[in-house]
């Protein structure tokens, strides 16, 4: 049994390592044969199991053809970075591992190791040493606890106990967010129950900034959300002002910082993020800029007991410390969420996390520049890894992002700005080199010359 266990595992070690052999020459969104493989999956639940060599073959022989290839090097969309293989190799042998990682009690390794990469998140972003950290499964689910725990500390420091009474008859918590506010935060706003009817919306200037002279009046029930990298132009809100107020008013900041707050780990942006650490909450994502696998987040509370105490999840049967995974995030049995983001930081160091984002800003500048010159009209001043830009007409703008994708060799997605269409692109690989930022360059504008 041992050996059937090691020779299937062998068997997916061999057939993912030869899928990343070739991710710079495969189409980066699959073509209608690859797609039209993907019915091979529609099968009859079986009534009799089939081997497991049989199972990892199909999934491999229809399955990789039809995957996005944006563990490569020719994918720009949605700020996705391509897993780092240190952290792939960690998350293997995490996998092998099969912890359940919910504290000290459960898994001594995946407590330790996720203690230590808690602890360099807060030394890399230069956030309070003191702050919680929760790795949790997406920037999303990281906020819904950070937006928890200040909805439960705001009314407990009005006097009401939210554990024991709940929401009815509570004193109102109101949340200000910006107009071009991220849908992930409204989520997480709408799920637990402020009712998107409520929050009030901060104006924005041209780049996608709340202006503090139009911020709405805050108070000490009052939850203020910014943002650290706007998804389309990559700006980041004035925090030095907004959270001024904020603390005058007694007011509690969440920070959205799903990719931009990587900027404070090189001096060259870091000054994009000045007063960030004034906030009480913060969000970040290690799959975007850090480059590690999907499904690995960290929410980042300043006042650690104000996260264990809204996260908690003790049992009769389970009493860990206040401060274990299960007791500052949504999850009770999780997996080690924190080891890639270890593996990341450990290999890459402060140097290597700082040169990403700094290669990736000078791509995308360069990026801009060319397409600049192709006749494209970029939107926003490429102030750290997003370009948007778009044609003279939506109907065009869309017809180039078609006929980019048809071809294969790259991948960007469709936004909106101000109302009309646009295009997106992120750059944010570690497999991305100049010369793709070249080779996109040329082909854009060539596809632009076939149109017109």
């Amino acid at each position: 049994m041992i050996d059937d266990e090691l020779d299937l595992q062998r068997s997916a070690d061999r057939r993912a390592h030869d899928y990343l052999a070739g991710v710079a020459e495969r189409r980066v969104f699959p073509d209608d044969e690859a797609l039209a493989g993907l019915l091979r999956f529609d099968e009859p639940f079986p009534d009799q199991g089939r081997p497991g060599k049989e199972t990892l073959s199909l999934l491999d022989a229809a399955g990789s053809p039809a995957t996005v290839v944006s563990n490569g090097p020719h994918y720009f969309g949605f700020v996705i970075g391509a897993a780092l293989p240190v952290a792939s190799a960690a998350e293997r042998l995490a996998l092998a591992w099969d912890q359940c990682a919910s504290s000290f009690t459960n898994s001594p390794t995946a407590d330790t190791v996720e203690r230590t990469a808690a602890r360099w998140v807060l030394e890399a972003l230069d956030l309070p040493r003191e702050s919680a950290v929760t790795f949790g499964t997406s920037a999303t689910a990281c906020a819904t606890a950070c937006i928890a725990a200040a909805r439960r500390t705001l009314l407990e420091r009005a006097g009401w106990d939210l554990d024991a009474d709940g929401l009815a008859g509570a004193p109102e918590v109101r949340v200000v967010v910006s107009e071009v506010v991220h849908v992930t935060l409204i989520k997480v706003l709408r799920l637990l129950g402020f009712g998107t009817r409520n929050l009030l919306r901060a104006p924005a200037d041209d780049n996608g900034r709340i202006d503090p002279e139009q911020l709405p009046p805050l108070d000490d029930r009052t939850i203020l959300c910014l943002q650290a990298g706007e998804v389309n132009t990559g700006e980041f809100d004035p925090f030095e002002p907004l959270i001024a107020k904020a603390r005058e008013a007694g007011a509690w900041v969440h920070v959205d910082g799903a990719f931009g707050l990587w900027a404070r780990v090189s001096d060259e942006t870091r000054g994009l993020t000045d007063g960030i650490e004034g906030a009480d909450s913060w969000t970040v994502d290690g799959h975007k800029w850090l480059n590690t696998p999907y499904d690995g987040a960290m929410g980042i509370v300043r006042d650690p007991e104000a996260l264990a105490r809204a996260m908690n999840a003790d049992a009769a049967y389970v009493q860990t410390a206040a401060d274990s995974q299960k007791n500052l995030g949504l999850e009770f049995s999780r997996r080690a969420r924190g080891i890639p983001i270890w593996a990341a930081l450990r290999t890459l160091g402060r140097d290597g996390v700082a040169e990403l984002v700094e290669r990736h800003c000078r791509q995308a500048r360069r990026l801009a520049e060319g397409l600049k010159e192709a006749g494209f009209e970029v939107l926003n001043r490429v102030v750290l890894n997003q370009v948007l830009m778009r044609l003279e007409t939506d109907e065009a703008t869309d017809a180039l992002r078609e006929a980019a994708v048809a071809t294969g060799e790259i991948w960007f997605g469709p936004s909106v700005w101000e109302g009309r269409r646009a295009i997106r692109l992120s750059v944010s690989s570690w497999r991305t080199t100049d010369e793709d930022i070249e080779a996109a360059i040329e082909l854009l504008s060539g596809l632009k010359k076939r149109m017109s």
